[in-house]
């Protein structure tokens, strides 16, 4: 198998392909795939459905043995794609505690940390591009409401 990543890759139903992606993905891919899908408050407030985690965003788990637990993210292992979450632990036979490592798909942001300039732009970026619509866009979609009312009102 090669180690090579594919830019041209777009899709494959065979999952030793989707975790060769995985596993050879470059660190601006593997940013995108440690993303959690957004809370609805959240989700109406910047029109995105998720979003890239951070340190210290907080999460809660939705799946799994933690389900309904919630809490700071502590650690993104960028090489595993996993994430560790404070406050949530497993405790061995000799009590030592041990982090559980968690994949952002079974988690939710719960609060967003933004303290980064960047991810704030992020997070803007798209809900203006949903509520600003270009001119022409605007007008061709009056001139399409304005013959479906005269269609309507021909047939009646």
């Amino acid at each position: 198998m090669k180690q090579k990543f594919s830019k041209h890759w777009i899709g494959s139903k065979q999952p030793r392909k989707q975790r060769k992606y995985r596993a050879n993905a470059p660190s601006h891919i593997r940013h995108k795939l440690i993303s959690a899908n957004l809370s609805k408050e959240l989700r109406t407030k910047y029109g995105k459905r998720n979003f890239p985690l951070k340190k210290d965003d907080t999460v809660k788990a939705m799946k799994g043995e933690f389900k309904g637990k919630a809490g700071k993210v502590e650690v993104l292992n960028m090489k595993k794609l996993k994430v560790s979450v404070a406050g949530i632990n497993r405790t061995k036979r000799e009590g030592a505690k041990i982090i559980v490592w968690f994949d952002p798909s079974n988690l939710q942001i719960k609060e967003l940390n933004l303290e980064d300039k960047q991810r704030v732009k992020a997070l803007n970026r798209k809900s203006k591009e949903k509520t600003e619509k270009k001119p022409e866009e605007q007008k061709k979609e009056d001139i399409k409401d304005k013959k479906i009312k005269q269609e309507t009102k021909e047939k009646k």
